[in-house]
């Protein structure tokens, strides 16, 4: 285990903040560009998220936190907590952490140059292990959790595909079993499966897709968009037949309900509602729940996910719903009870003229989406207790 930093180490990392501040993507970027040279670490990374630049985005943010926050590393547990859950669903063990050690410090000597001195690499080598141990430890935790709940596994599980269905012209659900017809652990609605793919013509390739469904222990649903271009969603929406195997790793993440005694309000875009539709479906199968109110956005009904199942919900007055088409609504003769449509977009002055200090807003979309909802929701007075949301991809956006 790697000592406590001592005040000079501190300090330097302290110091080093301006400098991370102006080179940190170009350190980050450097930095995945040696660790993605061994095949063997690059077949743990999702490297959709290296073509787009989210992922070294992403972890120059963190390491800018890290810096700022070296004094008081409570302000990032959060963000650690996401990054534990990440690595536990992406299998990544103890010996996987000298690889990004030496490729984080080799990064930060090529970039910053003469600047990085002695000192400088020694007290970045102390930081990174002392986070590492962190790291280390709580995923040990969350892998024994995982091998000593019911139906629980550590690893890759074989799944098959029991059923497929078209939820919208983009979006198809997967109903998955596992091959060895054994039980499952139940999730904490909200959560997602990590993937290993071998996608033909691409290799082995890394997703995580939220889980769409009630807990059980029979199985799980995802429901993937297809994605222009994209290399595991046009596979999964043409190949991932009834009977497809997959490779998945048991239930993560920390994107969960907490217990709340006043109103629940759901503000998703396009498929940002997956992990809601779990978490609806808990909330709604028990007897006496809080009041929920579901806003959701999207193109046109054609696209709209689920939106049966919503109205479903509505009809019967376990939910509120408004639900926004930002380039064709529906047609206004067949209006539902407890459910408005509206065209446009979810805008800032709009959910703020309804906002409910008591409530507990869950967000999850697009990163420009979550800013616009988050911001609107901390001017109007809520507090941050009271605002959750996910990302689906790397964390790469400053203002969350």
């Amino acid at each position: 285990m790697a000592p406590p930093l001592d005040d000079i180490t501190r300090s330097i990392i302290k110091a080093c903040v301006p400098a991370l501040e102006a080179h940190g993507l170009a350190i980050t970027t450097e930095m995945y560009r040696r660790l993605l040279a061994n095949p063997a670490i690059r077949d743990l990374f999702n490297l959709s998220h290296q073509e787009d630049g989210a992922q070294p985005m992403a972890l120059a943010l963190a390491v800018l936190a890290y810096a700022r926050n070296i004094d008081n590393l409570g302000a990032i547990a959060g963000a650690v907590e996401r990054i534990a859950e990440k690595h536990v669903g992406l299998n990544i063990e103890p010996e996987h952490y000298p690889y990004v050690a030496e490729a984080l410090l080799g990064a930060i000597a090529q970039v910053l140059g003469d600047a990085a001195t002695p000192e400088i690499l020694d007290a970045w080598g102390k930081a990174y292990w002392f986070l590492a141990d962190i790291l280390i430890g709580r995923e040990k935790q969350i892998y024994a959790a995982h091998a000593a709940a019911s139906g629980g596994w550590v690893g890759w599980r074989p799944f098959r595909v029991q059923a497929r269905k078209a939820e919208s012209e983009s979006v198809t659900s997967f109903e998955l079993v596992p091959e060895d017809g054994g039980p499952v652990m139940q999730h904490a609605p909200g959560q997602y499966l990590s993937f290993r793919l071998d996608v033909p013509g691409h290799g082995s390739e890394r997703r995580n897709y939220s889980i769409s469904s009630a807990p059980s222990a029979q199985g799980y649903r995802i429901s993937v968009r297809r994605i222009d271009g994209g290399v595991v969603s046009d596979w999964l929406h043409d190949s991932a037949r009834e009977g497809t195997v997959l490779q998945v790793s048991a239930p993560a993440g920390a994107f969960t309900l907490t217990p709340a005694t006043g109103p629940i309000v759901f503000l998703s875009a396009g498929v940002g509602l997956t992990p809601f539709m779990s978490m609806l479906a808990q909330l709604t199968g028990s007897n006496a729940h809080s009041p929920i109110h579901y806003i959701h956005t999207t193109r046109t009904p054609r696209t709209e996910a689920f939106g049966q199942g919503i109205r479903a919900l509505a009809r019967s007055g376990q939910v509120q719903a408004d639900l926004f088409y930002t380039r064709q609504a529906p047609q206004a003769d067949m209006p539902v009870p407890g459910v408005a449509c509206h065209e446009g977009r979810i805008t800032p002055a709009w959910l703020q003229g309804r906002v409910d200090p008591r409530a507990t807003y869950y967000i999850c979309g697009p990163d420009g989406f979550m800013r616009d909802m988050v911001g609107a929701l901390k001017d109007a007075g809520v507090p941050p207790a009271q605002i959750r949301y996910e990302f689906f991809g790397p964390a790469a956006d400053p203002a969350l």
